[in-house]
């Protein structure tokens, strides 16, 4: 990302504490002065980064588009339960969802929380069925504290600010896609989704569409066949905050979708050869300075 091609006041903050940086209305002000989330946090502060000083930023601004930094952000309504309820039991089945819910291995070890397990129940509360919805928000490079923390001290600014001399080109956020799907989502659908698949328990997936299109092109099924819902939202702006919306589902099995997204596809192993010889080459231009017999003082 070159300084060049932005403004020196493009603002990379999208929301702070749930609003838009551009609301300044009663409401937003006073979430940001209570550092509050209106997205079904587990308690009614963020929490996010720290608990006692919160990175309220749910979302940046990258391509002239809000793209979602925060898990929790998704919870917006709880419209991903409606909507992996439904892929895991149908439309009339009485369900509830339950958060962070620990997962073990046949040893007893821990393979880490599902983000939100669906369980349905009959009437007297036994559990009918379960499905288990991950969540994956983006990961961030560069530097989002001290675009936040400047914009928290006088956000009527936020506009006339120049973020180009609080944040440098090279720390200037952005979404990290690469290092949210192989750092994050991969290795917890291998893992926790590897048990599932084994127990036979549909997955559902709750992803932005904008990280979604980073991945390999998975090959899709007919919902009646799907392992893995994936379930693609973005932001829409209305009036004056955003809501999320659902984009697209799609339908997958498990080890295919899983085998796609972990098998890297080769490049061009010509170019390789040609970067080894370079290597080699160099290697042969500048020898070792080593030491010979002769070299060694005598005592």
């Amino acid at each position: 990302m070159e300084k060049g091609n932005k403004s020196p006041h493009e603002n990379p903050l999208s929301e702070i504490f749930g609003f838009p940086a551009d609301n300044l209305s009663r409401d937003a002000s006073r979430y940001r002065k209570l550092k509050l989330c209106p997205f079904n946090n587990k308690v009614p502060s963020c929490t996010k980064d720290k608990a006692n000083d919160p990175l309220g930023v749910c979302s940046i601004i990258h391509d002239n588009h809000p793209v979602i930094t925060c898990p929790v952000r998704f919870r917006d309504n709880w419209i991903i339960a409606e909507d992996a309820a439904t892929f895991f039991f149908g439309e009339t089945s009485n369900w509830t969802s339950l958060t962070e819910v620990r997962l073990t291995d046949k040893n007893g070890q821990s393979a880490g929380n599902i983000d939100i397990v669906l369980v349905s129940y009959d009437d007297n509360g036994r559990v009918i069925d379960f499905g288990s919805l991950e969540v994956q928000a983006v990961y961030i490079s560069g530097n989002i504290r001290n675009p936040f923390e400047t914009y928290l001290e006088n956000p009527s600014k936020w506009s006339s600010t120049d973020w180009w001399k609080k944040v440098s080109s090279s720390y200037f956020p952005k979404p990290d896609y690469l290092s949210s799907s192989r750092k994050r989502l991969v290795p917890q659908m291998l893992y926790k989704g590897g048990i599932l698949k084994a127990w036979n328990k549909k997955q559902a997936v709750a992803l932005q569409k904008s990280f979604f299109n980073t991945l390999p092109d998975l090959p899709r099924v007919a919902c009646e066949k799907a392992d893995i819902a994936w379930f693609l939202y973005d932001l829409k702006r209305t009036n004056s905050k955003y809501k999320l919306y659902l984009v697209e589902t799609v339908y997958t099995e498990f080890w295919p979708a899983l085998s796609k997204i972990t098998t890297p596809e080769p490049g061009n192993i010509d170019e390789f050869i040609s970067l080894l010889q370079d290597k080699l080459a160099d290697k042969f231009d500048t020898p070792p300075d080593n030491k010979t017999i002769s070299d060694i003082p005598l005592q």
